[in-house]
Parts: structure tokens; C-alpha cells; sequence
């Protein structure tokens, strides 16, 4: 039996609405052919939760790269909580990009999709380049939440983390969101911006 947990992104940023810490953990129980997932991730803008969810998954290795993954997934913030059921797969595609890619079904016919990549460019043996893309969908609007209909948001990153340790690395970066469609109507009602840059600089470490 083996495990590993991962705090991918643990870090400070930038944002409009004031200074904002994030979080994305990725954390794994089991054997090479059966994991027990567990995949978090959020963020708090000026002592405010803006995004809190938690996923809980059951992995099964297919093929040398790649695990199909299901379970439940919880949105605590912001707005109402939201339970879904969660299905996708994830691995190493071709070029060694990692992908992650959910389905998810709600209560209500609600219905949503994310989308992210990511590729490690090594400039040295202890200096990386980590270009992310993150894509969510959704089937139907969910005023409460502040979320439209069809292509929500995308958001670029590009992190550049120096390994102290293999297992210890700080890093700096800049991040670029971007909402899309009803989304980006009811932020902008709300008194937002539709696209927002941020500077980040954080710590990524696991054991």
C-alpha cells in the first residue's frame, strides 16, 4: 500500500479584489492498478471563501498512463453547496502533457465539465516551467451560483518553480481568467470584471 499527497498549488496572489491564497491538492491511496483519490482545491479573496470543492474518487489504472476515475464531488462556496456525481479519466498524453478530464451530474439535470492540462518544460535539472489550462462548462444556468450556461471559464497560468528538493519547490508565476457567456454577465452585474490578471507565488510540495 502506498500513498502520496501533493499540495500542487498552495500559494498567494494578486487579485483585484485584494490579496487571495489558493490552494489544489491531490492526494492518492493504494496500489498502481487501485486508487483511493481525494482531489481538493479553492481559494480565499480578503478572508472570504470564493471557491471551496472536494472530490472523493476511485481510480483504476487502464493502461500505463492513463486511470479512469468515479465518485462524489461537494462545492461548499460560493453560494449554495452543490453534491455531484464525478466520472473522467486522467494520466500522460502523447508529448507527456497531463490531463485531467471530469464529467459531472447533479441534482436538478444540472450537468458540468473540467478540462485541465499541464506540461513541465525542465530548463535545468532543479528549474521548471509549468504552463496550466483549465477549462469548466456547465449544462444549465445556476443563478445561485453565480454561473451560466455553456463554456464558464478559462484560465491560463505559466509557474516557474526552483526544486530545492525534489519534494519542496517555491515558485512564481502570473495567472489569466477569462469568463465566458451568462457567466461573465452576472459578474459583471455583480460589480466584476470578466477577465482578471493576477501575479502568484507560492510553494509546491508533497510527501
Amino acid at each position: 500500500m502506498n500513498f502520496r499527497v501533493l499540495f500542487d498549488r498552495f500559494e498567494w496572489q494578486d487579485a483585484d479584489a485584494g490579496s487571495a491564497f489558493a490552494w489544489e491538492n491531490k492526494t492518492w491511496v493504494g496500489s498502481d492498478l487501485n486508487r483511493l483519490w481525494v482531489r481538493s482545491g479553492g481559494e480565499r479573496v480578503s478572508g472570504t471563501t470564493h471557491s471551496a470543492d472536494i472530490e472523493l474518487l476511485y481510480g483504476r489504472s487502464v493502461s500505463a498512463w492513463w486511470d479512469v476515475v468515479g465518485g462524489v464531488r461537494h462545492d461548499f462556496s460560493p453560494g449554495p453547496s452543490r453534491t455531484w456525481a464525478a466520472f473522467g479519466v486522467q494520466g500522460l498524453s502523447p508529448y507527456m502533457f497531463e490531463v485531467s478530464a471530469t464529467a459531472y451530474l447533479g441534482d436538478g439535470g444540472r450537468v458540468a465539465a473540467s478540462v485541465e492540462v499541464e506540461y513541465e518544460l525542465l530548463l535545468t535539472n532543479r528549474l521548471i516551467l509549468q504552463p496550466v489550462l483549465e477549462l469548466e462548462l456547465h449544462g444549465k444556468d445556476d443563478a445561485e451560483r453565480g454561473i451560466g450556461s455553456g463554456l464558464s471559464s478559462v484560465e491560463a497560468g505559466l509557474r516557474l518553480r526552483y526544486e530545492v528538493t525534489r519534494r519542496f519547490a517555491p515558485y512564481v508565476g502570473v495567472t489569466v481568467e477569462r469568463l465566458y457567456g451568462g457567466t461573465a454577465r452576472m459578474h459583471r452585474q455583480a460589480g466584476g470584471d470578466a477577465r482578471e490578471t493576477r501575479l502568484v507565488a507560492g510553494i509546491r510540495w508533497w510527501f
